[in-house]
C-alpha cells in the first residue's frame, strides 16, 4: 500500500466508456479534471481492443493526477477485431502492463491511500470476475440458469469472448481472484476507510432494477456479499449494468458510474460523459 496525498482535489469516477462508438470517444476527448490534483476512477468496459484501451487510459492519465483502472468483461474479451489474441489471464497480465507503461494503476499495484478533508481511504481497484451464483428465480444451478437465458435470448457475450485460461471456468477464475483479493483487503490497516472499484457491485441488490433479470448472471458472485461491511468501505465503485445512479445498502453507498451505449444515454435528461464525485463529501441520490 502506498500513500499519495490527494490535497484538494477531487475522488471522480466513470465506467462503460465504450469507445468503439465514434460518439462515447468524442466524450473521452472532451473529458477533463476540475482541478490538478482530481483522481479518476475507471472501473471497466473502455474498449475490446487493447489499443483503444491505450488510447483512452493514456489521454485519461495525461490529465489527472492519477487514473486507477479496474478491467471490465468487454477488456477481457478476445474480439476478432483485435490484432492482439491474447486470452483469459494472459490478456489480463497484458492490460496491466499496458497500464504500467501509462502510470495508471490496475488490480495488480499497491492500493494508493488518498488523502481528502475527511480524512485517508485506501482506494482498491478489484479484478473479481463472476461466478453464476446471481442466478434467475427457479433455477439452483449455473446450467439451468444457462438453459433459462439460452430460451430468453438474454446471454451475455461473455460467453462466447471472454476465455478463462488456464482456469478450467469463468467461476474458477472468479474464486482464484476473489481470494487474492480477500486476502489483500484483510491486510489494510484496521481504521482505514475504503473505496472499492469493480466492474460488477459486490451485492446483487444494484441487479434487482435490469430489465432482464436472467443477465444478473454475468454481473457479480455472492462471494463478496458481505464486502462492504468487512472492508469499511465509504463507497463502493461499480458500473457494468448501464443503469447510472446511487443506492445504499446496510449504510454503504454504492455508485453505478457507467456511461453506457449512445443508444442508452440519448434516452436520458442528464448529459453524458459527467465524472461522478465519490470524495469528497455525499453525492445526492438519483
Amino acid at each position: 500500500m502506498t500513500s499519495t496525498a490527494g490535497g484538494a482535489g477531487q475522488l471522480l469516477a466513470i465506467s462503460d466508456l465504450h469507445i468503439g462508438y465514434a460518439e462515447n470517444r468524442a466524450l473521452v476527448e472532451a473529458m477533463r479534471p476540475e482541478s490538478d490534483e482530481d483522481w479518476l476512477l475507471v472501473a471497466g468496459d473502455v474498449a475490446e481492443t487493447v489499443s483503444a484501451v491505450r488510447w483512452a487510459l493514456e489521454t485519461l492519465a495525461g490529465r489527472f493526477r492519477k487514473v486507477v483502472w479496474a478491467p471490465g468483461n468487454h477488456e477481457l474479451w478476445t474480439h476478432p477485431s483485435d490484432p492482439v489474441t491474447l486470452r483469459g489471464a494472459a490478456r489480463y497480465e497484458h492490460l496491466v502492463e499496458v497500464c504500467r507503461e501509462l502510470g495508471v494503476l490496475t488490480p495488480e499495484d499497491p492500493y494508493p491511500v488518498w488523502e481528502g478533508p475527511e480524512g485517508p481511504v485506501a482506494v482498491a481497484p478489484l479484478f473479481l470476475l463472476y461466478d453464476y451464483s446471481f442466478l434467475p428465480a427457479g433455477c439452483a444451478t449455473k446450467e439451468e440458469g444457462l438453459e433459462y437465458a439460452h430460451s430468453t435470448g438474454v446471454v451475455c457475450n461473455d460467453e462466447y469472448l471472454l476465455h478463462p485460461d488456464p482456469y478450467p471456468t469463468r467461476e474458477a477464475w472468479c474464486r482464484a481472484r476473489v481470494a487474492l483479493t480477500e486476502r489483500r483487503l484483510a491486510a489494510l490497516p484496521g481504521n482505514l476507510p475504503t473505496v472499492l472499484v469493480n466492474h460488477y457491485p459486490l451485492d446483487r441488490h444494484p441487479t434487482e432494477v435490469l430489465w432482464y433479470p436472467e443477465f444478473a448472471m454475468w454481473c457479480g458472485t455472492r462471494l463478496t456479499a458481505d464486502w462492504h461491511r468487512r472492508f469499511r468501505v465509504r463507497t463502493m465503485v461499480y458500473g457494468h449494468l448501464h443503469i447510472p445512479r446511487t443506492t445504499h445498502h446496510d449504510g454503504v453507498r454504492f455508485e453505478e458510474v457507467s456511461v453506457g451505449y449512445p443508444r442508452e444515454w440519448r434516452r436520458r435528461d442528464r448529459p453524458p460523459g459527467q465524472l461522478r464525485r465519490i470524495l469528497p463529501g455525499e453525492v445526492a441520490a438519483r
